[in-house]
């Protein structure tokens, strides 16, 4: 895999012709179904090894079984398929690509239940997991669930896609209560009729894990936490379902801040089977203009969490969204609007921007101007993603955390397929005459990890809500507030 930076006057049709790829692939790979590349955009070029062509009266799923390849393995490296089986006969299907592996790693999407069905379609044989947001309670503990979420849970079990169970503190107006989380921790009622429900539900739906998603706890509440999540997981656990914690991105243990304080990484990370690193929000809505995780800055968060958890239980947080701010900043006025990253690249190209890259923080951005307003945007591409991926690989990580699938970001899940093994604990080989034997072996390895590593599961991570105002003036330079807005 390489990445190109696009020069004035560069098509798509001009790139591909001139590094011999075809023109359609080169555009599937970068969520380009139509338009051109703008100045400066960083374009991923991939290169198919082995393709098949496909003949009349054949299948997609005869392709990948014939080809000992799963279904969703083949999606990932034709996305212009769109996670759809449908093929005609003179079709190129591609089946392996050049370059080598850098390492393995898992996935872990988040979407509410309203997301379009075509995009979620297109992303979930890229992920592992899919954490559904999410489920509420009440302060006796009995469960807030959302609409629509068996929509999703079917979907999970077409693409051999783990769904995993979000709860959160999160209230109808739209913020997290930690007055809703000290109600909980002081009721060993609540508490256990919370966890029994929990289980409950996962069990008759068929969730893989369960994410605890609790922000801005009392820093009273600290113990109280590590022991729910605890009693949560020995529960969860001896059921099979594994357990998944939200964390702030601390750089260390005694960062004061109500976001912060309560999250303490040696005892959730304890508690848990696995920790999600919210490594993200340190550009956002009401701040200044600046990367959304400026990687530098992710590094330390996650360098502090490895002196607290081992590596393999940490996923470490993607944002797949930017901010454009209008210029100049005014704190306390400003309020930046957030766009996709795909979204990005094509307002850079319709207002004729060049689009620049921060090395330090490996992150892209562009000014422009409209209507007399100066802006600044930052966002995500393939050359951020590549670098998350690097990092995460470097230090050993589990996986990865995608704040949110609401939006395309195309680049990131085929950056991904191409330079590493996604590992998806429920994805098989489908079963064909002559290949029944293959599929059984998948079955069994599958199996095989699931009895083994019935501790195991991942979290969800969330971005809502603005900065605690009680908290703003201990955030320093670390991340700002979850912003409903960012959707």
């Amino acid at each position: 895999m390489e990445i190109y930076i696009t020069s004035e006057g560069d098509s798509y049709a001009a790139i591909a012709d001139s590094v011999g790829v075809d023109e359609g692939y080169l555009r599937s790979v970068n969520g380009a179904a139509s338009g051109e590349p703008a100045l400066g955009q960083a374009v991923v070029i991939i290169r198919p090894e082995r393709t098949v062509t496909v003949g009349d009266g054949e299948t997609l799923y005869g392709i990948a079984s014939a080809n000992g390849m799963t279904l969703p393995a083949i999606y990932r490296l034709n996305p212009a398929l769109g996670g759809r089986t449908e093929i005609y006969p003179g079709q190129v299907i591609v089946l392996s690509v050049q370059g080598e592996r850098r390492g393995q790693l898992e996935t872990n999407g988040y979407t509410y239940t309203n997301v379009d069905e075509a995009l979620l379609r297109s992303v979930l044989p890229y992920m592992s997991y899919l954490t559904i947001f999410t489920y509420g309670f009440t302060p006796e503990g009995e469960l807030l669930e959302p609409q629509n979420e068996e929509r999703l849970l079917g979907l999970c079990r077409e693409y051999g896609t783990a769904p995993i169970m979000m709860i959160s503190t999160l209230t109808s107006e739209g913020s997290f209560s930690n007055q809703l989380s000290n109600a909980l921790f002081t009721s060993p009622e609540a508490t256990g009729t919370l966890i029994s429900r929990l289980i409950a539900r996962a069990e008759e739906l068929g969730y893989y894990g369960i994410d605890v998603d609790f922000e801005y706890v009392f820093a009273t509440d600290t113990d109280a936490f590590a022991a729910f999540v605890s009693a949560l997981t020995e529960a969860a656990n001896a059921r099979g379902i594994r357990v998944w914690i939200a964390l702030a991105p601390k750089s260390y243990a005694e960062q004061p801040g109500l976001l912060y304080e309560a999250h303490n990484y040696s005892e959730l990370g304890a508690a848990a089977n696995y920790s999600t690193l919210m490594t993200y929000e340190w550009g956002y809505r009401y701040g200044p203009p600046m990367a959304v995780a400026p990687l530098d800055k992710v590094r330390v968060v996650v360098e502090y969490a490895l002196t607290e958890m081992p590596a393999e239980k940490i996923f470490m947080g993607v944002p797949c969204y930017g901010y454009d701010w209008s210029l100049p900043y005014v704190r306390g006025v400003s309020a930046a609007p957030s766009l996709g990253c795909e979204e990005a690249c094509a307002l850079a190209r319709e207002v004729g921007a060049a689009i620049r890259y921060d090395r330090v923080s490996q992150a892209p951005y562009f000014r422009y101007k409209a209507s007399d307003i100066e802006h600044e945007v930052w966002f995500g591409d393939a050359r951020s993603a590549q670098a998350s991926y690097a990092l995460a690989a470097e230090l050993g990580l589990r996986g990865m955390a995608y704040w949110d699938l609401m939006r395309p970001y195309t680049v990131a899940w085929t950056v991904a397929a191409s330079e590493y093994d996604i590992i998806r604990p429920l994805e098989t080989i489908p079963v064909s005459s002559g290949n029944a034997a293959d599929a059984a072996d998948a079955v069994d390895a599958v199996d095989a990890v699931d009895a083994v590593d019935a501790v195991d599961a991942m979290d969800a991570v969330d971005a809502m809500d603005a900065m605690n105002t009680a908290d703003t003036e201990n955030a320093g330079d670390m991340p700002g507030g979850r912003s409903a807005s960012m959707l």
